[in-house]
């Protein structure tokens, strides 16, 4: 059986996510959520960078277009927000982009938009 990657510190983000889906239900935008979760994480003294800009590397050049993620917590996890019907294949896709352009191992998209949060873990 295999470990599960920073199995503490995701589950915690979780949670946290948890509340804020608790506290303002289904139905707001991705925005009002990211906002939420920003009060969450840092009443909770959990260090993260919010927005964070990834460069795109071809053939050893930076392209113009660039990544956004909307969370990496702790140096460590890619967190990408939704408030959308469900998680879908291309979300999976675009946070599998966010990690290899961030050489981090694993993301999590936790989605708002359902009766009940969502998420799931995605690894590099």
């Amino acid at each position: 059986m295999s470990q599960i990657i920073y199995k503490n510190e995701s589950y915690f983000v979780i949670g946290l996510c948890m509340d804020v889906h608790n506290e303002l239900g289904k139905g707001f935008s991705e925005a009002v959520y990211s906002d939420a979760l920003e009060i969450e994480l840092k009443s909770n003294g959990v260090p993260f960078k919010k927005e964070v800009k990834f460069d795109i590397i071809y053939k050893g050049k930076k392209l113009k277009h660039h990544y956004f993620a909307d969370f990496i917590v702790d140096d460590k996890i890619i967190l990408e927000l939704k408030a959308v019907e469900k998680i879908s294949s291309s979300h999976v896709k675009q946070t599998l982009n966010y990690l290899a352009a961030s050489k981090l191992k694993l993301g999590i998209i936790v989605n708002f938009g359902e009766d009940q949060l969502t998420y799931k873990r995605v690894l590099l």
